[in-house]
């Protein structure tokens, strides 16, 4: 498979099922997270990591979609409600099921942004969200 491909349209997003979305979501929005504390100076492994997690936690994905939710298109709002609406049988122990959802939804609009290509969207998108997580 290669890495770059030809973007999925709108109707062949809604053919990939929700948590496939949000699964390839949740891979974009940790490399943006991991580029983001590399971004900010040359840290240990472990200061990199702990960093990385405070910004991918579900509570910190429910306040970044939070503050990015004003700033979506109505295709990428449906995105997010497809997301933020999905059945998942349990959440974990450190987030309510409301930021669990709200988590779920960041990640599903991530995945459809990335699949297709809407790079610099996406790139919109984040920057507005690392402003709510200062």
């Amino acid at each position: 498979m290669e890495l770059f491909r030809e973007a999925y349209g709108q109707d062949a997003l809604r053919q990939i099922p929700t948590l496939t979305l949000a699964h390839i979501g949740d891979g974009v929005y940790e490399l943006l997270a991991r580029s983001q504390v590399v971004s900010e100076g040359a840290v240990r492994v472990e200061e990199a990591h702990k960093k990385t997690v405070a910004l991918v936690a579900a509570p910190a994905q429910a306040k970044a979609m939070e503050a990015i939710l004003p700033l979506l298109e109505p295709w990428e709002e449906s995105l997010f409600h497809r997301g933020r609406n999905v059945h998942v049988h349990s959440a974990p122990k450190h987030c309510t099921p409301r930021e669990y959802a709200y988590a779920t939804g960041l990640e599903t609009l991530f995945g459809g942004l990335y699949l297709s290509g809407q790079t610099d969207r996406l790139q919109v998108l984040w920057s507005a969200a690392l402003e709510a997580l200062k």
